[in-house]
């Protein structure tokens, strides 16, 4: 990918890097009080039967979803073209999303910023080695980190872990004011969960809002991890890493169908918004559908992210990623390599 391909990329999305109050009140209205009513209506039906409440909660999960999108824009600047207007809607939603605003918004900027870069991983992503560094790692390390890259844990597990313990803490090092935004948001999920409970009881809340909390979590961390796990996905080091090439190379355009292509704020653009996230999520479909060069990137269909979940190890000599299984034939492969030279220089000696 050539220098001036990379600036002529940029300078084609760039017309869609604006923001338009009208269609972020209009986004805000279409997700908020839906989310609010089928809140409502998922307790309401308590009274007939669990089993009328529980879709409905799982309906109003993906309005916390598309709450997500709008908190995620917020963090981005790209909701609202006044500063302030996204620091107050980012923190409010990130209420409805049990995420704090300013802590999120800069561990997501580093994802952003190092997305692809195997010298700089760690901070807003999600945990990936690579063959040789499991190679070198202690059994211990394997051993865990085969548990974490389990979907058990890693979708089971990782929206209690990640959503409500995680979240609940300040990073090391973080600023007074990101420190200040993460204590405002835990304080003000007390009060509405406090409110909440003392309105219509901690059973109905729970069986309310535990399903709506975990199917929106899940499926948060689902979204996240199919944007940059697919098989010829995209990583180098520092010295030959690209910002553009990571962006349209190593993030999917997770083709969803229309209605959830809609309730998580087109997200699935990922290679879009990647490579300009001052892009809109509701400009991101224009931005592609307006630039060929874009519309090559690895497209996924639902039915084909589920092979995602089988991907655990980057292979730096392949470039891309393999499984386990994989990964255990190509060391007896290349075990039985290095058998055979020796047998050869051996039998030349």
């Amino acid at each position: 990918m050539s220098a001036s391909f990379k600036s002529q990329l940029k300078k084609e999305v760039a017309p869609y890097e604006k923001t338009e109050l009208k269609s972020s009140i209009i986004q805000m209205v279409n997700t908020l009080i839906p989310l609010f009513v089928l809140w409502y209506l998922a307790y309401a039906s308590l009274s007939v039967s669990y089993w009328l409440s529980l879709p409905i909660s799982l309906i109003a999960a993906g309005f916390v979803i598309r709450t997500f999108i709008i908190f995620h824009d917020c963090c981005h600047g790209s909701f609202f073209k006044n500063k302030k207007a996204n620091n107050i809607v980012g923190t409010l939603t990130g209420v409805i999303s049990l995420t704090p605003y300013m802590q999120w918004k800069y561990s997501h900027s580093v994802h952003h910023a190092s997305s692809g870069n195997l010298d700089k991983r760690g901070i807003g992503d999600i945990w990936m080695m690579t063959v040789t560094e499991y190679n070198e790692s202690p059994w211990y390390t394997k051993f865990y980190y085969r548990v974490y890259r389990n979907p058990i844990i890693l979708f089971g597990i990782g929206p209690i872990a990640v959503f409500l313990l995680q979240y609940r803490f300040n990073r090391r090092g973080a600023k007074r004011k990101e420190r200040l935004n993460t204590y405002l948001t835990n304080l003000l999920i007390v009060i509405v969960y406090a409110l909440l409970i003392l309105a219509i009881g901690w059973k109905a809340f729970l069986l309310v809002q535990v399903p709506i909390f975990y199917f929106a979590s899940m499926l948060g961390i689902w979204l996240f991890y199919v944007q940059h796990t697919f098989e010829d996905s995209y990583f180098e080091n520092e010295d030959e890493w690209s910002y553009i090439q990571a962006a349209v190379e190593g993030s999917s355009y997770y083709k969803l169908p229309k209605p959830l292509q809609w309730i998580t704020g087109n997200i699935g653009f990922h290679h879009v918004h990647h490579l300009s996230p001052r892009v809109p999520n509701y400009h991101l479909e224009e931005a592609h559908n307006a630039t060929p060069p874009l519309q090559q990137a690895t497209t996924i269909t639902v039915l084909e992210s589920f092979k995602a979940m089988r991907f655990r190890l980057w292979n730096e000599d392949m470039k891309r990623f393999v499984t386990f299984r994989q990964y255990k034939k190509g060391q007896r492969l290349k075990e039985r390599a290095q058998r055979e030279l020796a047998e050869k220089k051996a039998a030349a000696i």
